[in-house]
């Protein structure tokens, strides 16, 4: 006989769940991040925001502060790709909260697209570095917390690049840590859930946030690029307009909460079909 399983009860607010909880949002001072910041202090979720830019950072803790009426914001500036930093984060955060239980892991950078010939191997290790070792760092040194609440919640920022697109192949080594985010979430899945730590990974597309094509550095990029020919608008469910970073802030907050209880080791695309023509 099959055992009952009762639902969650979440008072008719699926993100009630959320009030209380500690989240540490890495590329929280802009686009995406920031966002999500401030739905999570909507919530009445403590947050934690990490940058490297100190000045911006604060700039941008204040504005959540002023925007949401949530004080418990903490502007933690740090690059995550450096051990030292993401441990002091990790500490400033237990000390000013007393616990850790939700990590969005959405610090990253486009790097250099460029012909393999053309590409440096610093280059490379930039982007490795920035993306996939900073993921690494922060799920490494956020988890013994998220086990000692009971469990938690990790969402990765991976793409469509690299995942379910492949027609920028001058993208390499962006295309490569994106893939691999996708892997680390589902590995992580495996063995975390016996602690009841739910990782996945959400996957956007063409998004109008700060990590675009303005902070992209591109060199002999037709050589490697193939030109794919569209029916009229590039994404199918809008024609040419790109999503915005509420919409994935809206996915980052539902994989956070009860309402994604049993969802784990899960690439969302979040995209409007854009990588399906692709």
């Amino acid at each position: 006989m099959m055992a009952t399983v009762k639902a969650p009860d979440h008072d008719g607010n699926l993100l009630q769940s959320l009030k209380g909880k500690v989240v540490w949002i890495t590329g929280g001072g802009s686009g995406i991040g920031e966002v999500a910041a401030q739905h999570f202090a909507r919530c009445g979720a403590n947050v934690a925001i990490s940058q490297r830019n100190a000045e911006k950072l604060e700039r941008v803790r204040h504005a959540l502060v002023e925007d949401t009426g949530n004080q418990n914001i903490l502007a933690l500036p740090a690059d995550v790709a450096d051990e030292a930093a993401v441990q002091q984060a990790v500490a400033e955060i237990l000390e000013r909260f007393g616990g850790l239980d939700i990590l969005f892991a959405n610090a990253g950078v486009n790097g250099v697209w460029a012909p393999i010939e053309d590409l440096a191997a610093d280059e490379w290790d930039h982007t490795i570095t920035n993306n996939l070792r900073s993921t690494f760092l922060c799920t490494k040194y956020t988890v013994p917390h998220l086990k000692t609440r009971g469990g938690g919640a990790i969402i990765i920022t991976s793409s469509i690049e690299g995942t379910r697109r492949f027609d920028n192949p001058e993208a390499i080594a962006y295309a490569c840590t994106k893939a691999a985010q996708v892997t680390f979430a589902k590995m992580m899945a495996i063995e975390l859930g016996r602690h009841h730590i739910r990782v996945n990974a959400i996957c956007p597309g063409a998004i109008s946030s700060g990590i675009g094509s303005e902070r992209t550095e591109k060199r002999n990029t037709a050589e490697a690029h193939i030109e794919v020919k569209y029916p009229e608008g590039r994404i199918p469910l809008t024609g040419d307009v790109k999503g915005n970073p509420k919409q994935v802030a809206d996915l980052v907050l539902f994989l956070a909460s009860d309402a994604a209880a049993h969802i784990t080791g899960t690439e969302v695309f979040i995209d409007g079909g854009q990588s399906l023509l692709q």
